[in-house]
């Protein structure tokens, strides 16, 4: 084992190997930081060019790019509040919510070395578990699977916000926009309404960008400013080190978490991510901070979505079976430089093993080394007025949806979704489960599915199925046991607890008649669902039945208990629905005159309106942006938006 792992360090040390790895990290991690794009865009940008390549320098080149995605979109998670991918979520929500305070340094450092341990624990682990890794995969069948994503979905939806009703509603909602589209166990399209756009369900990506990145766009527009009110330079790292070192053992077990849940096919960081996440909050006493801040947070889930890197090419290498999206990419490398991935990949080809985990240790630590240097002229940009910012910032994320179809219906998609995402985040509803159950529902159904057939519903005496289940079911329990308690045991308010109560009740931060309208929408949108579905396949029912049933019990709760707390505060506001508007004019009139002349209609509204720049610097900087987009589009699908109107001519 170790004269492979030398010969595969020799082989890597190559000059012109070692300058694949470093072209390959430097790919990933500008893709990282770009909202929308990530290790799937890096990876098909630089397929084409392995092929110059020897079969390491190749692979080399692929294993650069996926391994620093997950640390450099720390960055554009922590600044603009908008996750490069569904595992990185949790460290928007907390590090984003830090940058507000003016400490985005500290989350940065925090986030940067707890990617780096992650790696490097995903490295080690591989290192001494591959001849171990086959059989643990075999242990789990397809009902522990199935429960495993559950408990990751779970997670999500209690661990953000103080209101359990509307995160499992969120999760709910996010699962059926993942049945959108063909059913895997059936001949149906589901939910498509004869829409020749929805015959493939909706894009992971557009649904990212648009419940994060659109609505985060649209409440910064509106307060004005930058990120933060006060210019933040970054003078020392010893906070930002010191929260590392007081959290180390927390990010090493997030890393653990991590591998373990990348061993799982499809489902990996976005499970293991929220199941770190919920592990760090139930490890805290003072549970307070989180969702608002809390640098624990983000140093769990980091260490845990950074792990899965290596261990998502466990299933890859050993049964062909992609971890994700970008695995899927690196697996047909494999194949087209003449490897067959399988269990006796390890004794045929050990040296390529271990090249995998010598390439992912060695950029898990440059990567972050990197993002540290170019940290204090980026945490600079808190202060730039967001409307600056905002302008490349949209259109960056225009160009990441349009990779999906190349047709009008991504913008729109985009938009609308970023309306849904604007109007969750006025009504209190958490965001983030609405994302994770979408990228769920797929594996989700898979694995029901194949319960249901091979099992029936005896699968839930299974003792993995009831050891999983338990980490949903007891702490629910402890929950309504202490609830209970502290009902028999309140006390009377006083009349200044009663007005710390109002008080309270006047600074939360979501509009309750908002909330309302949300939850009416919600119970309509699934009672249509529930009708629709039953001219459904039986197969092809249960994964819809699974998100729609639930969600529909729970969105009638809520508007029960909306209508008990209505209280007339419909806008306090009316900015950012200003905001709102002008993105969907914007989409419209890309849709009808094509994007050259909208584009520069909003780089003018946003730089002289918003940004309140002079008209020349306005001029210079929006030339370079336009420029900019068009290269973009140029390099990524070749064409742009042309227009409706436009092309009649």
């Amino acid at each position: 084992m170790i004269d492979n792992a030398i010969l595969a360090l020799e082989a890597l040390m190559d000059p012109i190997r070692l300058l694949a790895l470093l072209g390959g990290m430097a790919v990933g991690m500008v893709f990282g930081m770009l909202p929308g794009l990530g290790g799937v865009a890096a990876v098909s940008i630089l397929l084409p060019f392995i092929y110059y390549l020897d079969d390491y320098s190749g692979l080399a080149m692929l294993l650069g790019a996926v391994s620093v995605v997950y640390t450099s979109d720390t960055i554009t998670s922590v600044l603009l509040g908008a996750p490069g991918s569904p595992a990185s979520a949790p460290t928007a929500i907390e590090g984003h919510a830090l940058a507000k305070q003016g400490q985005a340094a500290r989350a940065l450092c925090v986030g940067f070395l707890a990617s780096m341990v992650g790696g490097l624990v995903g490295a080690i682990t591989l290192f001494f578990a591959i001849p171990i890794a086959g059989p643990i995969v075999l242990l789990l069948s397809t009902p522990e699977l199935f429960m495993f994503a559950l408990v990751g979905l779970f997670f999500a939806a209690s661990m953000i916000g103080k209101d359990l009703a509307k995160g499992l509603a969120a999760a709910c909602l996010g699962l059926f926009l993942g049945v959108v589209g063909p059913a895997s166990a059936a001949a149906d399209f589901r939910f498509t309404f004869n829409q020749v756009y929805l015959l493939d369900g909706f894009s992971l990506t557009i649904v990212a960008l648009g419940l994060f990145g659109v609505a985060e766009v649209i409440s910064m527009l509106a307060a004005g400013g930058g990120i933060t009110q006060k210019r933040m330079t970054v003078g020392s790292w010893n906070e930002g080190l010191r929260d590392f070192w007081d959290n180390k053992w927390l990010i090493l077990r997030s890393s653990i978490i991590g591998v373990f849940g990348g061993f799982v096919p499809a489902v990996g960081a976005s499970a293991s991510t929220w199941v770190a996440y919920g592990h760090a909050i139930r490890s805290t006493k003072d549970k307070s901070r989180f969702g608002k801040g809390e640098i624990k947070g983000i140093a769990a889930s980091e260490g845990a979505n950074n792990a899965t890197v290596i261990s998502d090419l466990v299933p890859t290498l050993l049964f062909s079976v992609p971890g994700g999206p970008a695995a899927a990419i690196f697996l047909g490398a494999l194949f087209s430089f003449g490897y067959y991935p399988g269990p006796r990949m390890i004794t045929e080809n050990p040296d390529l093993m271990y090249l995998i985990v010598w390439s992912v240790a060695l950029t898990s630590i440059l990567g972050a080394a990197a993002c540290f240097v170019i940290t204090p002229w980026l945490a600079r940009l808190t202060s730039i007025p967001f409307a600056i910012i905002a302008a490349p910032l949209v259109l960056v994320m225009i160009i990441g949806a349009y990779q999906n179809t190349s047709t009008m219906g991504d913008i729109f998609m985009l938009f609308g979704l970023g309306a849904l995402g604007w109007t969750m985040k006025q009504g209190g509803w958490p965001r983030a489960p609405a994302l994770v159950g979408f990228v769920l529902s797929g594996p989700m159904e898979q694995y029901f599915w194949l319960t249901n057939q091979i099992h029936g519903w005896s699968w839930l005496a299974r003792p993995g199925v009831l050891i999983i289940g338990s980490i949903i079911v007891i702490p629910v329990l402890v929950s309504a046991f202490k609830w209970i308690r502290a009902r028999k045991t309140a006390v009377p308010a006083t009349s200044n607890s009663a007005a710390e109560k109002e008080s309270a009740a006047d600074t939360d931060d979501s509009n309750r008649s908002i909330a309302l309208a949300i939850a009416i929408i919600a119970s309509v949108v699934f009672v249509y669902a529930a009708w629709e579905m039953l001219s459904f396949n039986p197969s092809s029912r249960l994964m819809p039945a699974l998100a729609i049933v639930p969600g529909m019990a729970l969105s009638f709760w809520l508007v029960l208990r909306g209508i008990r707390e209505y209280r007339s505060d419909f806008m306090r506001d009316g900015s950012e629905l200003i905001i709102l508007a002008v993105l969907i004019v914007y989409s419209i009139a890309v849709w009808a005159i094509g994007l050259s002349i909208p584009t520069v209609a909003l780089l003018v509204w946003m730089l002289l309106v918003r940004a309140k720049m002079r008209w020349w610097t306005a001029a210079i900087y929006g030339a370079v942006v336009f420029a900019i987009t068009l290269l973009l589009f140029n390099v990524l699908r070749g064409d742009a938006p042309v227009g409706t109107i436009i092309s009649l001519f």
